[in-house]
């Protein structure tokens, strides 16, 4: 505990003086300001990519998705059905997919230290037992994946579209201690790609915007979302520099 200062308000375990609160005056400005400059350079990087995406042609159509690919039409927004070409599986579980991951999960004992307190002739005593208990833990995993799919009726390599997320299938004892998870990606999906129309295909890694339309891409694309959490971390960041200040032992203060 900080010993008492004079001109201090005493919240408990620690006392504030009237100079710290000066001072913590200071440190909130200077790091709004730092904040303003950083949201500036968040700002303008979020313009040009907005920039980047109202350039961007739209395209709904096989046979317009095919010339711009001949013709290097560049960035554009594409909206179609996303389909496997050849598929992969388990044969325990069946099926067909897109891309399927076989999770190896082992039961295995832990053992843990558990606190108890007990109250003899007024004074509490604390003393600890071993607990036992048991978990199914990750132990290896494995995965499928096709090797083509189809965009808008077009062949490409399964490696230009980042594939929706996988969900759980099933899972399959072995034994007592050792079962699988599965988790797969489906045949079929519908939505929008950002990609860049050259060399008659399209850009490796495109993300697809599952169940969304051009228009509702592009809105999803240019929110400001990221200022927010920028602004919510920094005044969080603000908050923890100000208590810290107040905490510490400021005596060059006095």
């Amino acid at each position: 505990m900080r010993g008492r200062k004079r001109r201090s308000f005493d919240f408990g375990n620690f006392e504030i003086t009237k100079r710290e609160i000066l001072v913590s005056v200071s440190i909130v400005a200077i790091m709004l300001l730092i904040g303003v400059l950083i949201a500036g350079k968040i700002s303008d990087y979020q313009l040009d990519k907005n920039e980047k995406y109202n350039k961007a042609i739209k395209i709904e159509s096989q046979e317009l998705f095919e010339y711009g690919m001949r013709t290097n039409a560049g960035n554009a927004f594409v909206y179609g059905d996303l389909k496997a070409v050849d598929t992969v599986t388990y044969p325990e579980i069946g099926g067909e997919y897109i891309y399927i991951e076989k999770v190896k999960e082992r039961y295995t004992m832990h053992t843990r230290q558990v606190a108890h307190t007990t109250t003899t002739n007024g004074k509490t005593h604390t003393y600890y037992t071993t607990e036992t208990y048991w978990t199914w833990d990750y132990a290896g995993s494995e995965e499928r994946i096709c090797d083509e799919i189809s965009f808008l009726n077009h062949v490409f390599s399964v490696s230009k579209i980042d594939l929706p997320g996988k969900e759980y299938i099933d899972t399959v004892k072995e034994s007592s201690h050792i079962r699988y998870k599965y988790y797969g990606v489906g045949l079929n999906f519908t939505g929008t790609i950002f990609t860049e129309l050259a060399d008659k295909t399209i850009a490796d890694n495109s993300p697809f915007y599952e169940n969304m339309k051009i228009d509702e891409t592009v809105e999803y694309l240019e929110t400001d979302f990221a200022m927010w959490i920028f602004w919510i971390i920094w005044m969080v960041l603000i908050g923890v520099c100000v208590y810290s200040f107040y905490y510490i032992d400021n005596k060059w203060l006095e």
